[in-house]
């Protein structure tokens, strides 16, 4: 079973660090990393890079911003520290962090430091060895459905987060903020987001409450237990505040293709929900709703939303590779997704709905 679990590579090339300063800076921090450092680096995420650094039996899991990236609120190290300090010590799928440093002269840039928690994660190229039959795949869908609910439920004001976010006009600022990221990081004309933007604009719903939001919420981003029976840790809280629960629900049905979305979708899939025995994204919402006892209506917006900020993204990676801020090739084609991601929404919102948009 071990070989399934999610495993580190070398640190690729341009993204590595001086290990021996890193140590030396958390051993006065952290007890038990008398042995030498050994750095390896997980994924290969658009955003926060991570990496395991092995002491002996030890293992932590550091987390940083990509080098030459100034985007403060989507790299705070401290923000992300701050969230996982105040969850860990009473919610359990909150890896426990150890230490955070902003003095970005140690590594290079702002960092923080937590415990390695062991399991298997489900990325777009599932792990050799893990089998996802549709019994499987059933049970990992609704754990991850129930997982979503959990963040939903918490009282983020208890745990001491009560300050976290400004959930009063909340997703007015989320579309005003996403359209004007877009702006600044156009580079071509895009009929198809300029038309998915003008309807996100005009339909703008009015609040549903506020709740925790994880805003990246996919399976990448959860660890299942060995048997994938249950969610163990959700990670990367970057771009965690506090707003409308609906939204968060929209974001993570935007990750979830299925077997019979169009071809446009199935090119942007981020993890194995398109196989059989997942939940639908109807089902998806629906157990959500029975869970957190909220009403997911009007999906088509949060939908299509979520897939608006996807496109955003790919045009501010894209805009990267345009202002060598990058040389990594898979950024040069960024640009076709943009244009597929809106397309994608396009269907959604010409069909208004959520569900068979292969019809």
């Amino acid at each position: 079973m071990t070989s399934v679990l999610d495993q580190p590579t070398p640190v690729r090339a341009g993204q590595g660090f001086d290990v021996a300063a890193l140590a030396a800076w958390l051993r006065p921090r952290v007890a038990g990393l008398d042995a030498e450092p050994e750095l390896l680096q997980f994924g290969r995420g658009y955003s926060n890079l991570t990496y395991l650094v092995r002491f002996g039996a030890r293992e932590l899991v550091v987390r940083r911003a990509p080098p030459g990236v100034n985007i403060k609120s989507a790299h705070d190290m401290g923000r992300e520290f701050r969230i996982l300090s105040a969850l860990a010590p009473t919610w359990s799928k909150a890896p426990r962090p150890l230490a955070h440093c902003d003095d970005a002269t140690v590594i290079g840039t702002p960092f923080y430091v937590m415990e390695r928690v062991q399991g298997i994660i489900l990325r777009a190229k599932v792990p050799d060895g893990v089998v996802l039959d549709a019994p499987t795949m059933k049970r990992v869908s609704e754990a991850t459905c129930d997982t979503l609910a959990e963040i939903h439920n918490l009282d983020w004001r208890a745990v001491g987060l009560g300050d976290l976010g400004k959930p009063a006009g909340y997703i007015e600022r989320q579309v005003k903020g996403w359209a004007e990221r877009y702006t600044k990081a156009k580079t071509d004309d895009v009929p198809q987001i300029d038309r998915l933007g003008a309807w996100i604009e005009e339909r703008r719903p009015t609040e549903s409450g506020a709740t925790l939001v994880h805003n990246d919420f996919k399976y990448d981003n959860v660890i299942l237990a060995p048997d994938m029976g249950s969610v163990v840790a959700v990670l990367d809280w970057e771009m965690a505040t506090v707003g409308d629960p609906l939204m968060d629900l929209g974001t993570a049905l935007g990750y979830w293709i299925e077997p019979d979305d169009p071809p446009v979708f199935q090119v942007m899939v981020f993890g194995p929900t398109n196989r059989p025995g997942n939940l639908t994204r109807v089902q998806f919402a629906e157990r959500w709703s029975r869970a957190t006892g909220r009403d997911a209506s009007n999906l088509v917006f949060y939908y299509a939303f979520s897939l608006f900020k996807l496109a955003v993204v790919a045009q501010q990676l894209y805009k990267r590779w345009v202002d060598g801020a990058t040389k990594e090739e898979r950024y040069a084609m960024m640009l076709d997704g943009v244009r597929a991601v809106a397309s994608a929404a396009l269907v959604a919102v010409d069909k208004g709905r959520i569900d068979r948009l292969g019809d």
